[in-house]
């Protein structure tokens, strides 16, 4: 079974938009000092910056469109894959 790039890219999209707000959600209710969520958030996503309106929104967007990118990529990867070596149907 071949895999839709626009399904997996939008869904791969909107968990990583997920994990993002789950991140930062955990950031804000754990002390500074037992996570480092700031740190590594601004580290992974560009001109994040933490606990501004902007850089909650910058972040949102950016880990979406990762998770859109990540889609893109793996989906010709894997039906590339599945087609060569994959079991054909019908066996």
């Amino acid at each position: 079974m071949l895999l839709n790039i626009k399904v997996v890219s939008w869904s791969s999209g909107i968990f990583f938009g997920i994990s993002y707000i789950l991140c930062v959600l955990y950031g804000l209710l754990v002390p500074q000092r037992m996570h480092g969520m700031s740190a590594f958030l601004e580290a992974v996503l560009p001109a994040f910056k933490w606990l501004t309106f902007g850089g909650f929104i910058l972040g949102l967007v950016e880990s979406f469109l990762y998770g859109v990118y990540a889609g893109i990529v793996f989906v010709p990867v894997y039906n590339f894959i599945s087609k060569k070596f994959g079991a054909t149907e019908g066996k």
